[in-house]
């Protein structure tokens, strides 16, 4: 029985390893990209990254909010900083400006943060981000989510336009995955992601082995701090960065509020402090070397609904072995040789039990003809917002263009405001309920 569970372990850890690998090496290497920063200051955030990354996971399910879920970069945020930084040409600020001005408002953003946490702030949070807003939260992110995985999966070629046979391998896995997670035995079933992988993986390389789209890593690379800029006064770049970073608080309240139910079990008041706090440093940490602010993955609900394995040892292992390659290049070297559109199938199927966790999250809660308003328009409005090009907003001002084109902070504000500004219950024995 115990050379069973220790191999459940070994396999399980593997997997939360892939997720969180999958999930992670991206985000350095497209802000570098955008900033246009060497090749060697791009190796040093990844491997910094992938050790920050798997620390942070550890802590915070040792000391944080103490639930089996990732801690990565808020993909909140790193939407934020790619469209800053490529709009520098049109804001007539170089890459460095706007690069200190983000790090300025992070870190305020940061500080403002901890000083809420330390000082019992969390109430007025929690009544800001209210049980609604989170349920449109949930739904945004799943939607956010799954359109970019989808793209993901899908392979672009140099003319614009999709790789046939490398887009149908990927829908190939995708159907793969999903068998297995339907029709196989629970050991089987709970696997599907790491086997949906490995297979995925195998296969692409007997098959596609002339097209290399793996990621790269670079065995040299220096310690720079603030690559993206140093600290500045740019109050603009500053004052969108500083709301982003405040809005990110409703990932981990969105996440920890979804745990409990999964682990049918209350999380204190406690677990919100210590999570933000963990939250905080590794973000102020990783802002030094030009890397975008930590949260709980809310779609690590996701995950863990799809494996079905809640043991956080594996989840520890998971983040322990992230830290190991980061330290050592080679190891590096060969994970990161996994085909994107494989992993992006994969992630493709995990984050499509996020709706179920959106949709549950409205507890059976029934809306008539003028209730639905509170969840249709930020959801709805949030959604066509994600399916419009930023180029069309070019003619308004600057610094509001990040706001207006990104569809979950706009999904979420417009929540909020509706939240506080109407009377719901009032309209609620109307008749011509619909159940969500």
């Amino acid at each position: 029985m115990n050379k069973w569970v220790s191999s459940v372990t070994v396999f399980s850890s593997v997997q939360w390893l892939f997720f969180i690998f999958a999930n992670t090496v991206m985000v350095p290497i497209s802000v570098a990209n955008a900033f246009q920063l060497p090749h060697e200051t791009m190796a040093m955030m990844l491997k910094v990254s992938l050790v920050f990354t798997g620390l942070a996971c550890i802590l915070q399910g040792w000391k944080g909010h103490r639930y089996p879920l990732m801690e990565g970069h808020s993909g909140l945020i790193w939407g934020l900083i790619l469209n800053l930084g490529l709009s520098a040409s049109s804001l007539g600020m170089s890459y460095s400006s706007i690069g200190g001005g983000i790090t300025t408002g992070l870190l305020l953003a940061s500080l403002v943060t901890i000083i809420l946490a330390a000082f019992n702030g969390l109430s007025l949070l929690q009544s800001i981000f209210s049980p609604m807003v989170m349920s449109v939260y949930l739904f945004l992110l799943t939607f956010q989510l799954v359109l970019i995985f989808f793209k993901g999966m899908l392979k672009i070629t140099e003319q614009g336009t999709i790789d046939i046979p490398v887009s149908l391998f990927s829908v190939g896995i995708v159907i793969l995955v999903c068998l297995i997670k339907l029709k196989g035995n629970t050991v089987i079933s709970n696997f599907s992601i790491l086997i949906g992988l490995i297979i995925g993986w195998g296969l692409y390389e007997l098959i596609f082995f002339n097209q290399a789209e793996s990621v790269s890593q670079a065995s040299d690379f220096a310690f720079t701090l603030f690559p993206l800029g140093k600290p500045n006064l740019e109050v603009g770049i500053i004052a969108v960065s500083f709301f982003a970073g405040m809005l990110n608080l409703s990932n981990t309240i969105a996440s920890i509020s979804a745990a409990q139910k999964l682990f049918n079990k209350k999380a204190v008041e406690k677990q919100y402090s210590h999570s933000i706090f963990i939250t905080c440093i590794f973000s102020v940490a990783g802002t030094g070397f030009g890397l975008v602010p930590f949260t709980p993955f809310t779609s690590s609900i996701g995950f863990l609904q799809s494996t079905r394995i809640f043991d956080k040892k594996s989840f520890f292992i998971g983040g322990g072995l992230l830290t190991v390659i980061g330290l050592i290049p080679a190891l590096g070297s060969l994970l990161a040789s996994m085909p994107i559109t494989v992993g992006n199938a994969v992630l493709f199927v995990a984050y499509l039990q996020l709706f179920g966790t959106a949709f549950s999250s409205l507890n059976g809660k029934e809306f008539n003809s003028n209730t639905i308003f509170r969840l249709a328009a930020p959801v709805l409005i949030g959604i066509s917002l994600m399916n419009v090009s930023p180029a069309l907003f070019k003619n308004l001002p600057v610094l509001i263009q990040p706001f207006i084109s990104n569809g979950l902070i706009m999904g979420v504000l417009l929540s909020i405001i509706l939240e506080k500004c109407i009377n719901w219950s009032a309209f609620e024995q109307m008749p011509g309920n619909v159940r969500g």
